[in-house]
């Protein structure tokens, strides 16, 4: 399909004296396209799978899956038919849905002109990409317009520094980006070779999909989490994305042993991308891709796997501060009919002390599951030695210390919890996005601990490294930071990291919004 074929064009039958407008049709409906429908239509997702005759959960999960997904052929023509039936206010109201939902394609954008002798500019949505094109810029010839489509196109895929013009494009480019919405860059661990094998793989899975595109699947996985905690999520989100539908695709046509062993690749991959929606500060979307993390788990026959996303659940329903859900997620990883890494089992151990202490438990069953957490820990074999095993591999004795201060801290006990990250919080053991989310949660240690002028300098420290790896995580605990400062407001320090904060949150432009 060319990129001519998939953008049509619709001119009303009638508009304002003075004014020409031409409206947009999509091509292909995603995830993305059909909730910006939905909102422009003002409807419930129960409401609006009424009219498209399915069931509320099949919406539910294309909005989910945003731009990762492309509707079936059928649900296509579904979408289209209703989207053929509304009004030209409803139209406009999903030109806006759209461009809010691409913030970065959106500053793009300038008003359509209803000055008769002005510039007439042309609304074309390119998967899921409003942009605006001055007609008479335009060559109408069938070559002339897709020449502008593919430029267009090419404008998405700067975002990976891939050149603009379609006709250059390598082969992965263009597969890549019609299959799974990323391009060339994004397969930054793989050599030419391997990017048009993965190329042939998107194409024809049935023919060209084998053990060695699994690999290469790992591999880049692998480099999007070393990048993610430098890069953190604005910038690693979409290639992960990109990734998990690249995977979903060559799973498609191919015998049910290879399928399965894909689909365990996928499964850590969805897996990494609910962690990325976490650190986005993202719940929901979190939430659904653990799901899909457990369904393809479950469908490769990984058992291990469905015990670890337990455990990263259990993680979650921290950032809620939801105690008695992660006591009984970590009772659930430790007692579970899996075997796991005994880092995995480490870190669920102490996931459990910290339900405990949330809950008010005695402190001496939190001290005796802390023991248990640092005995397995110095129990595991060395992470060198052990390179067959990849779910915990992070996990080491520094990591334990932090989660044993934030353990401390819910017990009520900061002044200790403090103790443990002036030793051992050190900027080169940990990410720049990890630095910044333990310098947080040591920020509320020492405000608890009645040290307001210490926590709010950390918290000067925190907030820029927030900002830098766009971590929702990291902002939130600083936001439960400013509200334990509250009484010692009048002091500068304290008012200083206020101000800060409110300057650079109203300051930060839209296209740092994380993906949807």
């Amino acid at each position: 399909m060319t990129l001519l074929q998939r953008v049509t064009l619709q001119v009303p039958a009638s508009q304002p004296e003075g004014m020409v407008m031409l409206m947009a049709a999509v091509g292909q409906w995603t995830g993305a396209e059909t909730k910006a429908l939905r909102l422009a239509m003002r409807l419930s997702i129960r409401d609006f799978a009424h009219r498209l005759d399915v069931a509320p959960r099949t919406v539910a999960r294309w909005e989910a899956r945003g731009t990762t997904l492309i509707l079936s052929h059928d649900s296509q023509g579904l979408v289209d038919t209703v989207f053929a039936r509304v009004s030209a206010e409803v139209q406009e109201r999903f030109s806006v849905e759209l461009e809010a939902a691409n913030p970065v394609a959106s500053e793009a954008l300038v008003p359509v002109s209803t000055d008769a002798d002005a510039t007439v500019q042309l609304p074309v949505v390119i998967d899921g990409r409003f942009l605006l094109v001055p007609l008479d810029d335009v060559d109408m010839t069938a070559g002339g317009l897709e020449a502008l489509l593919g430029d267009a196109t090419g404008m998405r895929l700067v975002e990976h520094s891939i050149a603009a013009e379609a006709d250059t494009m390598n082969p992965l480019d263009r597969r890549a980006f019609l299959k799974a919405g990323f391009g060339f860059a994004a397969w930054s661990a793989l050599n030419p070779d391997e990017q048009a094998h993965v190329a042939a793989a998107l194409e024809t899975p049935s023919r060209s999909v084998d053990h060695s595109v699994i690999g290469y699947f790992e591999r880049q996985l692998h480099t999007y989490m070393a990048d993610d905690g430098t890069q953190g999520p604005a910038k690693t989100l979409p290639a992960a994305l990109g990734l998990v539908a690249a995977v979903e695709q060559s799973a498609r046509d191919v015998d049910p042993e290879l399928r399965r062993q894909l689909l365990a690749v996928g499964s850590r991959i969805a897996e990494f991308v609910g962690w990325l929606y976490r650190d986005v500060h993202d719940p929901l979307k979190a939430g659904f891709w653990r799901d899909q993390a457990t369904e393809w788990a479950q469908e490769a026959g990984d058992p291990a796997m469905q015990g670890y996303i337990l455990l990263k659940k259990a993680q979650a329903a921290y950032d809620e501060r939801d105690a008695l859900r992660m006591l009984t997620l970590a009772q659930a990883v430790r007692t579970g009919p899996w075997r796991l890494p005994m880092r995995v089992q480490a870190d669920a151990a102490q996931q459990e002390a910290r339900g405990y202490a949330m809950l008010g438990q005695n402190q001496a069953l939190v001290e005796r599951t802390l023991d248990q957490a640092q005995q397995l820990l110095a129990d595991a074999p060395d992470a060198a030695d052990d390179e067959g095993e990849q779910l915990g591999a992070h996990y080491n004795a520094t990591l334990l210390r932090m989660q044993m201060a934030i353990c401390h801290t819910e017990a009520g006990q900061p002044q200790r919890a403090a103790e443990l990250y002036q030793q051992w919080l050190q900027n080169e053991q940990f990410s720049t996005r990890d630095y910044g989310y333990f310098s947080a949660l040591m920020a509320s240690a020492l405000a608890l601990g009645g040290e307001p002028d210490e926590a709010a300098r950390v918290g000067l420290v925190a907030w820029p490294l927030a900002a830098e790896t766009n971590s929702g995580r990291t902002t939130a605990e600083l936001q439960k930071v400013l509200e334990t400062l509250q009484p010692w407001q009048g002091r500068v320090a304290v008012r200083e990291l206020r101000e800060v904060m409110s300057t650079q949150q109203s300051q930060r432009p839209s296209c740092q919004r994380m993906p949807h």
